[in-house]
């Protein structure tokens, strides 16, 4: 596993951070993408490399993946994280917010994603990981901008891995519920059935075994990491 590789975006704290610190575990060389810095010390700390700059820039997306193809050669891995969009009632977001949720929860998968795929494409291997959040199949007046893009993030991911399932990539989201690197309440944590928050460790498993050879039968899907909190839907 030592000569694979795998890019991080918005992977400078929580769930992205998270992704990255397992994958290097399991031996895998990271590139991180970060705005606070954070994600470049971090890939720094793991003997990877990394890039201080917005998923929202086409430019600082080219300066990562042109670095990481530099260095490592290869890119088997794509790590879609994100920050954190604009939040309000359903018809008090203003246009230019709309414009921004599509930003943090759309565009930050398409960008990144128009570049690698080549690369996996020559390599007849790859797989990219969207973290997206339970909620895109039953939104919630929370998280609408979220909600509305990661719904239709769902659509992208499906006709992604019809067009290139024949070239061995893959492309699946994992849908986190109450996340520890949220802000925790009792009301909550009593939603869940399992009474608890998971954890970012918990997520980064999940993006982990999808990365991984056993999950090479695995495409186009939606893995739910929520406790069974929309176990119904």
């Amino acid at each position: 596993m030592s000569d694979k590789v795998a890019i991080v975006t918005a992977g400078g704290s929580g769930m992205g951070a998270a992704c990255a610190r397992r994958l290097a575990a399991d031996g895998y060389k990271v590139a991180i993408l970060s705005s606070s810095g954070k994600g470049e010390a971090l890939a720094v700390e793991l003997g990877g490399f990394g890039v201080t700059g917005s998923n929202r820039s086409p430019e600082d997306l080219q300066r990562l993946v042109d670095g990481t193809m530099e260095r490592f050669g290869r890119i088997d891995v794509l790590v879609n994280s994100a920050g954190h969009g604009p939040r309000a009632a359903i018809l008090d977001i203003t246009d230019e917010q709309w414009a921004t949720g599509m930003e943090v929860y759309l565009l930050n998968v398409i960008r990144p994603t128009r570049l690698v795929t080549p690369v996996m494409q020559a390599q007849k291997a790859g797989t990219i990981i969207n973290i997206s959040t339970a909620w895109a199949f039953e939104p919630s007046s929370m998280f609408p901008t979220s909600a509305v893009f990661r719904s239709g993030l769902a659509a992208f991911t499906k006709i992604f891995a019809d067009t290139y399932a024949a070239d061995n990539v893959r492309m699946n989201n994992v849908l986190p519920g109450w996340i520890d690197s949220l802000p925790k309440t009792e009301e909550r944590r009593e939603g869940v059935p399992m009474k608890r928050y998971g954890t970012s460790e918990e997520i980064a498993a999940t993006v982990a075994f999808l990365a991984s050879d056993g999950a090479g039968y695995i495409t186009g899907q939606n893995i739910r990491v929520d406790g069974g909190l929309t176990r119904a839907v």
